[in-house]
C-alpha cells in the first residue's frame, strides 16, 4: 500500500505539467529562447550585390566594410579639398542601416584640425551614402534588422 501511495504521488507530481496550457508552455519556451539570443550580433551582415551570401560571417563583414570603404575612397578622391596643411588622421563614421537597407549617418568623429581644414567633409560623406549601391540589410534569425556600424576612414594627404 505504501509503494502504491508513493507511486500515485509521483504520478500526480509529474502529471501537473500535463495540465498546463499549451499557451503557457509556448510562452515559457519563447522566454527561454529570447534569453539565449545575443542581441549585440547579427547572424548575417548587410550585403552588397558583389558579396557572397554563403560566405562565413567574417568574410561577409570584410566584404561589406571593404565595399563601403572603397565607395568612400572613390567619393573623396573625386572631391577637391583645398588644404593648408598635410592631414594624416583617422575619421570614424557611425551609421545606422535600417531593416530596409537604407543607411543614415549617426555621427562623424574627427579631429578639430580636420573640421577646420575640411568643413565640408561631413556633407561629402553623407552625400556619398546616397549614391551607395543597393544593400541587403543585416539579418537576425532570418529577419531583416537595423544595425549600427562604425567605419574608420584614414585620411592621408601627404
Amino acid at each position: 500500500m505504501r509503494k502504491l501511495c508513493i507511486l500515485g504521488l509521483l504520478c500526480f507530481l509529474t502529471a501537473c505539467d500535463w495540465f498546463a496550457s499549451k499557451e503557457a508552455k509556448t510562452q515559457k519556451m519563447v522566454e527561454e529562447e529570447m534569453q539565449n539570443i545575443n542581441w549585440n550580433e547579427v547572424d548575417q551582415y548587410p550585403l552588397f550585390s558583389d558579396c557572397d551570401e554563403l560566405a562565413s560571417k567574417g568574410d561577409q563583414k570584410n566584404c561589406f566594410e571593404a565595399t563601403l570603404l572603397m565607395h568612400f575612397s572613390m567619393t573623396l578622391q573625386e572631391f577637391d579639398f583645398v588644404l593648408d596643411t598635410n592631414v594624416n588622421d583617422t575619421v570614424y563614421v557611425d551609421f545606422m542601416m535600417d531593416q530596409d537597407g537604407l543607411i543614415s549617418v549617426l555621427d562623424i568623429e574627427k579631429d578639430d584640425a580636420i573640421e577646420t581644414e575640411m568643413p565640408e567633409f561631413d556633407g561629402v560623406i553623407t552625400q556619398s551614402l546616397k549614391s551607395l549601391p543597393r544593400v541587403a540589410p543585416a539579418l537576425k534569425r532570418g529577419i531583416p534588422v537595423s544595425a549600427k556600424f562604425r567605419i574608420p576612414i584614414v585620411l592621408n594627404t601627404e
